[in-house]
């Protein structure tokens, strides 16, 4: 009984002919199967390669176009509101004496909305109310109209007269918060004075009227 042997290839066949299990078997002869299988990874090589500059083009011409600007920075509140006298009012019922009233507009100018914080006045002998009372809100474009009631506390030492008068206002918005100091002209610096000589005018000026 003779042995048996590795299987030899057969006539016309060559080792390399024989297919690894699993690949698709190409038709032709071994030089034509290796075209056919460069040409297949050719093929796939130049679509991965077109697909990643088609990415990578994109991610250029994003990164290149026009971006619209950021919006500008809001201005500060003092650089957006305008204060202005409008005149005396007559004193709101139940105000204590030695009180008077006087009106003035508060209009926001360019910007986001502006809180009123605080209204007060630089001088110790005197206190101030406000309808509507601080905070509030004032919109860019609307004048708000705020009646500010004032009240001698003491007569001694309030100003004879008010040459250069101003309201303290503190004001915010989505950039800052500020004190300022808003002067309101002759006009109220006029009725300022009147109004400290009526309110004191049966006092002594030497000493609080209690």
């Amino acid at each position: 009984m003779s042995g048996v042997g590795p299987v030899e290839p057969g006539e016309g066949t060559h080792a390399w002919d024989t297919v690894e299990p699993g690949l698709p078997l190409l038709p032709g002869t071994p030089r034509e199967r290796l075209t056919n299988l460069y040409a297949r990874h050719r093929r796939a090589v130049l679509a991965s390669a077109t697909a990643v500059a088609l990415v990578a083009g994109g991610g250029y011409l994003f990164a290149t176009r026009p971006h619209d600007p950021p919006p500008p920075e809001a201005p500060n509140p003092s650089q957006a509101v305008s204060i202005t006298y409008l005149g005396q009012e007559g004193t709101p019922a139940g105000a204590p004496s030695r009180s008077f009233s006087f009106a003035v507009k508060v209009t926001a100018l360019d910007g986001p909305t502006i809180t009123v914080v605080r209204i007060s006045q630089p001088y110790a002998s005197l206190s101030l109310t406000s309808v509507p009372p601080p905070p509030f809100r004032t919109k860019p474009g609307f004048g708000h109209k705020i009646v500010v009631t004032m009240h001698v506390t003491e007569c001694a030492n309030v100003p004879s007269n008010a040459a250069l008068p101003f309201l303290d206002v503190t004001l915010r918005n989505t950039r800052a918060i500020e004190d300022h100091s808003f002067i309101l002209g002759e006009r109220y610096a006029h009725d300022l004075s009147g109004a400290l000589q009526v309110a004191c005018s049966n006092d002594s000026r030497s000493s609080p009227k209690r």
